[in-house]
């Protein structure tokens, strides 16, 4: 363990108090013992933060080893017990641990939260985040030392292997007690670690180290891009308006992150609720040619780009629009266009007998008390109640378009449920009309 204790004699300050992440297994044990070792030498006050939850009997035996640990070692113990999970146990535990965590470093003004976070953690983590995709940032995994608000996270054990680990603790006699989860393939991090992780091994006994190195590059490079964004961000942006003249000079790379930016300033707390679908909606209005261009977004947002400018404006909730069919129309989340001939028979192509209606047809939006005299159904059904049968979103049902003809009559809700006036069953009609799902409109 020199590595951990050369780190640790480095990069934490004397005298201040540090909150130990400590489970009771072999790494978090071993992070105790080498804090313990250096207490004296760095004039530390130590926290043990502990949390039993509920998932396993043992939990609480595990509890009653660690306290008792800390009680023999003059530790302050801070133990807590979680209940009642979501479907999501994984995500949902390490939320609310690290909520504990900090809830500890406020109570005790802590400088440092130490996790027993290995070199095995972090390949896994990488490789996570690559199946799952993220972004730079989450590409490189977790650095040995990350920058919190007003306190720091230190991993002084990513420097070594699981096996690593458990032999410094057998051959010191440091006691441990074992997590018999941590073979079941239930978990998605126990798959990468039982299965993907073993075949990495045989290739290079070190490959944490590569990983450590690679993790590294990333973080670097991701400061290095974040700090040149912030920069361009401060230049592009005024007044919560964005000049397109300055941001297109910009690698397209460079573009989307000042737009995922500037959405993230203004989503605040909900800006988890931007997709990279509503980025790249944003980044093909930019290149476009045409000057007068939206996006619709969440929570009622609109993007408008304006000739020379992009800026948010907000859904007002009288908003209406109504266009005439023609050979193609773009509205504000796809494009219609009339054929010719197709061999598509989903809800995306309507075929009409222009007998059956009256022309020009129109698309608009839903208006209070629209029906649809649905295909092969008797009656009629509310557009709004086929919404939420389908499951449209809230702040997009007002805006979804439907097609309808010149005496208002709902003939199709594209991509949704077609009216007893689609003919293709028939094969008596004159008229296709097909949908495709954009996020751009004039």
């Amino acid at each position: 363990m020199n590595k951990s204790i050369e780190f640790l004699k480095e990069y934490v300050m004397p005298k201040q108090t540090v909150v130990l992440a400590i489970s009771g297994g072999p790494d978090s044990m071993v992070l105790f013992d080498l804090f313990l070792k250096l207490r004296d030498f760095l004039e530390l006050t130590l926290v043990c933060a502990h949390i039993n939850h509920s998932l396993r009997e043992e939990s609480k035996e595990e509890y009653e080893f660690v306290k008792e640990f800390c009680n023999k070692n003059n530790v302050i113990f801070e133990g807590t017990t979680f209940e009642n999970y979501t479907s999501n146990i994984e995500g949902e535990a390490h939320d609310r641990r690290y909520a504990f965590f900090e809830e500890l470093i406020k109570k005790y003004n802590a400088s440092y939260l130490a996790t027993a976070h290995h070199g095995d953690d972090l390949v896994e983590t990488i490789l996570m985040k690559i199946t799952r995709g993220s972004s730079l940032d989450g590409y490189s995994g977790f650095n040995k030392i990350s920058k919190r608000d007003g306190y720091s996270l230190i991993r002084p054990l990513i420097f070594y292997t699981k096996e690593e680990i458990l032999k410094y603790a057998n051959d010191n006699n440091i006691e441990y007690r074992l997590d018999k989860t941590n073979e079941s393939d239930n978990y998605t991090r126990n798959r990468y670690r039982n299965h993907v992780l073993p075949v990495l091994k045989n290739e290079n006994k070190d490959i944490h180290l590569k990983y450590l190195k690679f993790s590294e590059e990333l973080s670097k490079t991701s400061s290095f891009v974040n700090k040149y964004v912030s920069n361009k961000y401060k230049e592009v942006v005024k007044d919560n308006i964005i000049n397109l003249d300055l941001l297109k000079e910009e690698e397209d790379y460079i573009i989307e992150k000042v737009i995922y930016e500037y959405l993230k300033e203004n989503y605040l707390d909900n800006y988890k609720l931007i997709e990279s679908k509503h980025i790249d909606s944003i980044i093909s209005i930019i290149k476009s040619n045409k000057p007068n261009l939206s996006v619709f977004l969440p929570n009622n947002i609109i993007i408008r780009k304006d000739y020379k400018t992009l800026y948010l404006d907000y859904l007002k909730d009288d908003f209406e629009y109504k266009y005439e069919l023609t050979d193609e129309v773009k509205v504000y989340n796809g494009k219609f266009t009339i054929l010719k001939e197709t061999d598509m028979t989903n809800n995306y192509i309507c075929h009409l007998n222009s007998n059956d209606i009256k022309l020009p047809l129109y698309i608009r939006n839903k208006k209070d008390g629209d029906k649809i005299e649905v295909l092969n159904l008797s009656g009629s059904k509310k557009v709004k109640d086929i919404f939420i049968d389908s499951k449209i979103n809230i702040n997009e049902r007002n805006i979804y378009p439907i097609l309808v003809d010149s005496e208002d009559k709902v003939l199709w809700i594209p991509g949704i449920k077609k009216s007893k006036y689609d003919r293709i069953k028939t094969g008596n009609y004159d008229i296709i009309i097909k949908y495709e799902k954009e996020n751009e409109n004039e």
